[in-house]
């Protein structure tokens, strides 16, 4: 562990700072830019104190229950979990799971009026998945957006984007974690993905109607649990892991999960590497208190890659592996540093309180080189760019959670407050090509090296948030058969952004009122019916290409559906029809590479259906269908009836696994996934585009493969394999413009071992 100081200019972007970072394990002996003191007491609460806490509790008191550590579980779910195992794959696992933290709620899952996917534990094993990305495809309704040159996730649910030059709107452990500059997120650390469907303003405020993702991370066990997995493969794959957790004395516990990933790829002179620390600790304060930290330290590396381009809105014209950047650009940085703190009560057996802390840092520094035009004789000229964007995100939440009875009816009460800041400074400079200086390359024969255009001031900006907000939520038993969820969040915002290089602020104080309703009837022990209706609200960041800012999205979703739980609740599916209005969407600016117009509103219906869980004792299944029809309904430059970027009509998946075990005892397990993507629009098209007869460039639709299979050596050893896109397919899994189209993976090979101890 090292301290160090940055030395500066006395501005705040420069300004000294200290920064914590493990050094010695994986980080480079370069400091963190810009760090402050904030995270550094964190850090050091989180790490140096934790044993001197442990030891220093009395132990007369012997170990205690705790107070509940999330809205929805109590505090003996919360600390005094049964021992689970942390290694690769499990024998008796599970796709299907009845609670989601991100709900807010005890209600099971089966009662809550709303369509929610849970990504287990189980399924990112069984999928090798060690990033987020590869498990969207198994999600129903999800769809890939601008991913930023491969430097963030970015998802579309249910048909309706966010801006695509900001990157998704995403919660971990129930704080925002979409402002700011996120690096594509490693699983290392996590438990489980929730996909909250539908509007979820009224607990989270600033979100996207179509639904919201909760990353949970993982907690400590009261159970000592070690394990380390290798994993290595095609195009140079490596990657060591750690996850070790158990107690320390009889009030404190740990968890620590480490990652180390290197990497090349399908693609000439883009590899990746990256570096993720997760630790975390729960500490028993008393008979009824507990204090929780989770921490997440990211680093990811790679070129900003477009991909490739369509020549007219042809594609495949040159091969997928082409890089169409400048090798000599180097890598572009992302660091992502997280510190949480929550503090738990238990009142009473009817109350409980819950105060949070979240603190968030990231940023993203590099030169890149970006398509410009396609010549007819196959020179691309480019763009060169350079970019120092930086952020810090602060927020603070206090909940008070209970039941009361009215009569026969039940209420659980749901009473919170919540408090953001939220700075953001971006700096790019930019080299447009000229007729002196074209910075081109040949798509068909490139020759790279060549004289790199010094850029210059593009933008320049410092934009802040301030936002304080209340939310109540009633989940009400009104009966056996019938259950109401309904939810109020008030927010009001302060957002002012500043144009260092006109010297121009712009300013805004948007307010908005989010309700809820949902309705459930439980007809039958393993069936539900519901309905729902809801209001999201989302300032947009950023500005135009005239350097304006943004008006707030606001957006309605409603929604009907039927879910269905087998008996021995292993098994559940739920299907459900849907229709959303976003209004003042962002979009790519189709004349415009880098810049967002707004897509004034835009429409959303759809079917849905998702299926997970044990289906015998020796299959488990996962699956996932959805028809989806979006159109902007008013626009003044985009094309009304027109579709938007990357929003598939249908999608679906499969994934099968089946487990049984050799004479000798060793068990053994083998499966496959397939997964469908439908055409999508691959550029934003304008009115007079349409008007004037130019057809839309596509990107066609793919159907790939994988196949997963185990073998456990012995109790404590796992030998895996993973092979994605087993039939080399070439596709594409999104794109932003006919010059920036991101193809997908070629096929992939990695074999993985895993160790308990």
């Amino acid at each position: 562990m090292s301290v160090f100081a940055r030395a500066g200019c006395g501005c705040r972007r420069h300004a000294p700072v200290p920064v914590f970072t493990m050094t010695a394990f994986f980080f480079p002996a370069k400091p963190l830019p810009r760090l402050r003191p904030l995270p550094l007491a964190l850090s050091a609460a989180a790490f140096l104190s934790m044993p001197a806490l442990a030891q220093g509790q009395d132990p007369s008191s012997g170990p205690a229950p705790a107070a509940a550590t999330a809205a929805s579980a109590s505090p003996q779910e919360q600390v005094l979990l049964p021992a689970v195992e942390v290694v690769g794959r499990t024998a008796s696992g599970a796709y299907h799971t009845d609670e989601a933290a991100g709900a807010k709620t005890d209600l099971p899952l089966r009662e809550l009026p709303q369509s929610v996917r849970v990504i287990t534990r189980q399924a990112m094993d069984d999928l090798g998945a060690t990033k987020l990305d590869d498990v969207l495809d198994y999600v129903g309704g999800v769809s890939r957006q601008n991913n930023f040159g491969g430097l963030w996730d970015n998802i579309v649910i249910r048909g309706l984007p966010g801006d695509q030059n900001v990157g998704m709107a995403t919660l971990f452990n129930g704080f925002s974690s979409g402002r700011g500059f996120n690096a594509p997120r490693d699983l290392a650390g996590v438990e489980r993905i929730e996909f909250l469907k539908g509007t979820a303003a009224a607990l989270y405020g600033s979100s996207e109607p179509g639904g919201t993702l909760n990353v949970v991370s993982k907690r400590p066990l009261w159970t000592s649990s070690h394990s380390v997995e290798a994993y290595a493969g095609s195009y140079g794959l490596r990657r060591g892991a750690l996850d070790t957790t158990g107690p320390v004395g009889e009030n404190f516990a740990y968890r620590l999960n480490i990652a180390v990933e290197d990497r090349d790829s399908f693609r000439d002179f883009v590899g990746a590497s990256r570096q993720v620390i997760a630790p975390a600790f729960t500490w028993k304060l008393g008979r009824d208190t507990v204090l929780e930290y989770s921490g997440e330290l990211l680093r990811h590396k790679t070129p900003l890659d477009r991909g490739v381009v369509a020549v007219g809105d042809r594609l495949g014209a040159i091969s997928r592996s082409r890089f169409l950047g400048e090798p000599g650009d180097g890598d572009v940085t992302v660091e992502n540093r997280t510190h949480q703190f929550i503090l738990s009560h238990e009142w009473n057996a009817q109350w409980r309180s819950r105060l949070g802390l979240s603190y968030r840092e990231t940023s993203i520094n590099g030169f890149s080189t970006e398509p410009h035009a396609l010549l007819a004789n196959g020179d691309l000229t480019r763009q060169r760019r350079f970019r120092d964007y930086q952020s810090d995100d602060i927020a603070v939440q206090a909940e008070l959670q209970g039941t009361v009875k009215t009569g026969a009816v039940e209420h659980e009460l749901l009473l919170g407050l919540e408090s953001f800041r939220f700075e953001m400074d971006t700096l790019m400079l930019r080299a447009n090509p000229t007729a002196a200086n074209p910075y081109a390359i040949n798509i068909y024969n490139p020759i790279y090296g060549g004289a790199r255009p010094v850029p210059t001031a593009n933008t320049d900006t410092f934009e802040r948030q301030r936002n304080t907000a209340f939310y109540l939520q009633d989940a009400i038993k009104l009966s056996p058969q019938w259950r109401v969820v309904a939810g109020l969040r008030m927010d009001r915002y302060d957002q002012s952004l500043h144009n260092r290089r006109t010297g121009a602020t712009t300013q805004q104080d948007p307010a908005s009122t989010s309700p809820r309703l949902g309705l459930s009837w439980l007809p039958l022990p393993q069936w539900t019916f519901y309905a729902n209706a809801g209001r999201s609200f989302r300032p947009n960041v950023g500005i135009d290409v005239a350097g304006a800012g943004f008006s707030p999205e606001s957006g309605r979703s409603m929604e009907l559906g039927a879910k269905w739980e087998s008996a021995d609740q292993r098994m559940g599916a739920t299907a459900a029809l849907f229709d959303i209005r976003k209004r003042n969407v962002l979009t790519a600016d189709p004349g415009n590479a880098g810049y967002s117009v707004s897509a004034g509103e835009i429409r959303s219906r759809g079917l849905e259906f998702d299926f997970a869980g044990q289906v015998t004792q020796r299959w488990r299944l996962n699956a996932s269908l959805v028809l989806n029809d979006v159109e902007i309904s008013r626009d003044n430059t985009l094309e009304v009836g027109g579709r938007l970027l990357n929003v598939p009509k249908v999608n679906g998946s499969v994934l099968a696994v089946y487990e049984n075990a050799f004479s000798n005892g060793q068990r053994y397990g083998i499966g496959g996934g397939v997964t469908h993507m439908g055409k999508r629009l691959g550029q934003a098209r304008t009115q007079a585009e349409a008007d004037a007869g130019k057809a839309a460039f596509e990107l066609p639709s793919y159907t790939t493969a994988k196949l997963v299979a185990y073998w456990r050596i012995s109790p404590t050893l796992r030998l895996t394999l993973d092979v994605d896109n087993l039939f080399d397919k070439t596709y594409y899994t999104s794109s932003y413009s006919r010059l920036w189209v991101t193809p997908g993976t070629a096929r992939t090979v990695t074999v993985g071992l895993q160790a308990k101890f």
